[in-house]
Protein backbone atom coordinates (compact mmCIF):
# COMPACT_ATOMS: atom_id res chain seq x y z
CA UNK A 1 0.00 0.00 0.00
CA UNK A 2 1.26 3.48 -0.90
CA UNK A 3 1.81 5.99 1.88
CA UNK A 4 2.99 8.92 -0.28
CA UNK A 5 1.51 10.21 -3.52
CA UNK A 6 3.85 12.11 -5.84
CA UNK A 7 1.80 14.32 -8.17
CA UNK A 8 3.74 15.57 -11.18
CA UNK A 9 2.12 18.75 -12.50
CA UNK A 10 4.67 19.55 -15.19
CA UNK A 11 3.78 19.32 -18.88
CA UNK A 12 7.36 18.14 -19.53
CA UNK A 13 8.37 14.62 -18.54
CA UNK A 14 12.05 15.55 -18.36
CA UNK A 15 11.65 19.16 -17.23
CA UNK A 16 13.34 20.72 -14.23
CA UNK A 17 10.34 20.33 -11.95
CA UNK A 18 9.85 16.68 -12.87
CA UNK A 19 13.56 16.01 -12.42
CA UNK A 20 13.53 17.49 -8.92
CA UNK A 21 10.40 15.53 -8.06
CA UNK A 22 12.05 12.32 -9.18
CA UNK A 23 14.97 13.03 -6.84
CA UNK A 24 12.52 13.67 -3.98
CA UNK A 25 10.82 10.37 -4.78
CA UNK A 26 14.24 8.66 -4.70
CA UNK A 27 14.87 10.14 -1.28
CA UNK A 28 11.46 9.05 0.00
CA UNK A 29 11.81 5.50 -1.27
CA UNK A 30 15.33 5.23 0.14
CA UNK A 31 13.80 6.19 3.50
CA UNK A 32 11.35 3.30 3.20
CA UNK A 33 8.27 5.02 1.77
CA UNK A 34 6.12 3.40 -0.87
CA UNK A 35 5.38 6.12 -3.42
CA UNK A 36 2.53 6.28 -5.91
CA UNK A 37 3.75 8.44 -8.81
CA UNK A 38 0.96 10.28 -10.63
CA UNK A 39 1.88 12.13 -13.84
CA UNK A 40 -1.13 14.38 -14.46
CA UNK A 41 -0.43 14.89 -18.17
CA UNK A 42 -1.14 11.17 -18.68
CA UNK A 43 -4.74 11.47 -17.48
CA UNK A 44 -7.91 12.73 -19.09
CA UNK A 45 -9.15 15.34 -16.60
CA UNK A 46 -11.67 17.92 -17.77
CA UNK A 47 -11.68 21.42 -16.36
CA UNK A 48 -14.41 22.13 -13.82
CA UNK A 49 -17.57 23.11 -15.72
CA UNK A 50 -19.13 24.77 -12.64
CA UNK A 51 -22.42 22.92 -13.02
CA UNK A 52 -22.60 22.27 -9.26
CA UNK A 53 -23.66 18.67 -9.69
CA UNK A 54 -21.50 18.06 -6.61
CA UNK A 55 -23.93 19.93 -4.32
CA UNK A 56 -25.95 16.79 -3.53
CA UNK A 57 -23.26 14.45 -2.27
CA UNK A 58 -19.94 16.21 -2.80
CA UNK A 59 -19.14 14.02 -5.78
CA UNK A 60 -18.13 15.50 -9.12
CA UNK A 61 -20.61 14.45 -11.79
CA UNK A 62 -18.09 14.71 -14.63
CA UNK A 63 -16.85 11.16 -15.11
CA UNK A 64 -13.26 10.92 -16.31
CA UNK A 65 -9.86 10.17 -14.74
CA UNK A 66 -10.31 12.74 -11.98
CA UNK A 67 -11.98 10.33 -9.56
CA UNK A 68 -9.20 7.75 -9.80
CA UNK A 69 -6.47 10.35 -9.26
CA UNK A 70 -8.37 11.97 -6.39
CA UNK A 71 -8.82 8.61 -4.68
CA UNK A 72 -5.13 7.79 -5.01
CA UNK A 73 -4.23 11.09 -3.35
CA UNK A 74 -6.81 10.58 -0.58
CA UNK A 75 -5.39 7.12 0.13
CA UNK A 76 -2.00 8.56 1.14
CA UNK A 77 -0.83 10.25 4.33
CA UNK A 78 1.78 12.29 2.50
CA UNK A 79 1.49 14.13 -0.81
CA UNK A 80 4.35 15.61 -2.81
CA UNK A 81 3.25 18.01 -5.54
CA UNK A 82 5.55 19.46 -8.18
CA UNK A 83 4.63 22.27 -10.56
CA UNK A 84 6.47 24.80 -12.68
CA UNK A 85 5.33 28.40 -12.50
CA UNK A 86 3.08 29.70 -15.27
CA UNK A 87 2.02 33.36 -14.92
CA UNK A 88 2.73 33.25 -11.17
CA UNK A 89 0.64 30.16 -10.49
CA UNK A 90 0.54 26.42 -11.14
CA UNK A 91 0.60 24.58 -14.48
CA UNK A 92 -2.60 23.99 -16.43
CA UNK A 93 -2.47 20.24 -15.74
CA UNK A 94 -2.39 20.79 -11.99
CA UNK A 95 -4.94 23.61 -12.12
CA UNK A 96 -7.51 21.41 -13.85
CA UNK A 97 -7.12 18.78 -11.15
CA UNK A 98 -7.28 21.44 -8.43
CA UNK A 99 -10.44 23.00 -9.82
CA UNK A 100 -12.18 19.63 -9.95
CA UNK A 101 -11.43 19.31 -6.23
CA UNK A 102 -14.08 21.99 -5.72
CA UNK A 103 -16.30 18.95 -5.13
CA UNK A 104 -14.21 18.11 -2.04
CA UNK A 105 -14.61 21.71 -0.83
CA UNK A 106 -18.38 21.44 -1.30
CA UNK A 107 -18.47 18.20 0.67
CA UNK A 108 -16.29 19.49 3.47
CA UNK A 109 -17.80 22.93 3.98
CA UNK A 110 -21.33 22.80 2.57
CA UNK A 111 -22.47 19.23 3.12
CA UNK A 112 -20.49 18.21 6.23
CA UNK A 113 -20.48 21.83 7.49
CA UNK A 114 -16.94 21.67 8.82
CA UNK A 115 -16.17 25.00 10.53
CA UNK A 116 -13.49 26.96 8.69
CA UNK A 117 -10.01 26.55 10.16
CA UNK A 118 -11.31 23.95 12.63
CA UNK A 119 -10.21 20.70 11.09
CA UNK A 120 -7.43 18.31 12.01
CA UNK A 121 -4.72 17.71 9.42
CA UNK A 122 -4.47 14.05 8.45
CA UNK A 123 -1.96 14.54 5.62
CA UNK A 124 1.32 16.33 5.14
CA UNK A 125 2.27 18.10 1.92
CA UNK A 126 5.61 18.80 0.28
CA UNK A 127 5.57 21.32 -2.56
CA UNK A 128 8.27 21.55 -5.23
CA UNK A 129 8.19 24.41 -7.72
CA UNK A 130 10.52 25.94 -10.28
CA UNK A 131 10.26 29.31 -11.99
CA UNK A 132 12.30 30.84 -14.79
CA UNK A 133 12.63 34.35 -13.37
CA UNK A 134 14.16 35.52 -10.10
CA UNK A 135 11.48 37.91 -8.85
CA UNK A 136 10.92 38.16 -5.10
CA UNK A 137 7.18 37.47 -5.47
CA UNK A 138 7.54 34.70 -8.03
CA UNK A 139 5.95 32.06 -5.81
CA UNK A 140 3.51 34.20 -3.80
CA UNK A 141 0.39 33.56 -5.89
CA UNK A 142 1.09 29.85 -6.24
CA UNK A 143 1.69 29.42 -2.50
CA UNK A 144 -1.64 31.01 -1.62
CA UNK A 145 -3.41 28.82 -4.18
CA UNK A 146 -1.73 25.70 -2.82
CA UNK A 147 -2.61 26.55 0.77
CA UNK A 148 -6.31 26.41 0.00
CA UNK A 149 -5.94 23.41 -2.29
CA UNK A 150 -4.23 21.50 0.52
CA UNK A 151 -7.14 22.47 2.77
CA UNK A 152 -9.64 20.31 0.87
CA UNK A 153 -7.41 17.27 1.44
CA UNK A 154 -7.12 18.01 5.19
CA UNK A 155 -3.45 18.57 4.51
CA UNK A 156 -0.94 21.01 5.96
CA UNK A 157 2.13 22.23 4.11
CA UNK A 158 5.06 20.42 5.68
CA UNK A 159 7.77 22.09 3.58
CA UNK A 160 8.60 23.55 0.18
CA UNK A 161 11.43 23.50 -2.33
CA UNK A 162 11.15 26.66 -4.44
CA UNK A 163 13.83 27.36 -7.03
CA UNK A 164 14.21 30.44 -9.22
CA UNK A 165 16.14 30.96 -12.43
CA UNK A 166 15.61 27.62 -14.21
CA UNK A 167 13.83 27.57 -17.54
CA UNK A 168 15.07 25.22 -20.26
CA UNK A 169 14.76 21.48 -19.76
CA UNK A 170 17.91 20.17 -18.12
CA UNK A 171 18.96 23.47 -16.54
CA UNK A 172 18.66 21.90 -13.08
CA UNK A 173 21.32 19.33 -13.91
CA UNK A 174 23.91 22.09 -13.73
CA UNK A 175 22.98 22.55 -10.06
CA UNK A 176 23.81 19.39 -8.11
CA UNK A 177 23.00 21.29 -4.91
CA UNK A 178 19.33 21.53 -5.98
CA UNK A 179 19.25 17.84 -6.84
CA UNK A 180 20.69 16.98 -3.45
CA UNK A 181 18.25 19.28 -1.67
CA UNK A 182 15.32 17.59 -3.43
CA UNK A 183 16.62 14.17 -2.41
CA UNK A 184 17.07 15.23 1.21
CA UNK A 185 13.62 16.83 1.36
CA UNK A 186 12.04 13.66 -0.03
CA UNK A 187 13.87 11.56 2.52
CA UNK A 188 12.94 13.82 5.43
CA UNK A 189 9.35 13.98 4.20
CA UNK A 190 9.06 10.19 4.22
CA UNK A 191 10.35 10.14 7.78
CA UNK A 192 7.87 12.85 8.81
CA UNK A 193 4.97 11.00 7.23
CA UNK A 194 6.01 7.74 8.87
CA UNK A 195 6.21 9.46 12.26
CA UNK A 196 2.82 11.21 11.90
CA UNK A 197 0.00 9.95 14.08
Amino acid sequence: MYNIAAVYGSPRRQGNTATLMKRAVDGATDAGAVVDEIILRDYNISPCLEIYGCKKEGECVIKDDFQAVRDRVLACRGVMIATPIFFYTVSAHLKMFMDRCQSLWIKKYWIDQTPFNQWTPVRKGLLISVGATKGKKLFDGMLLTMKYFFDVFDMKMWDTLLIRGLDLAGDVLAHPEYMDEAYQKGRAFAEAVRGAK
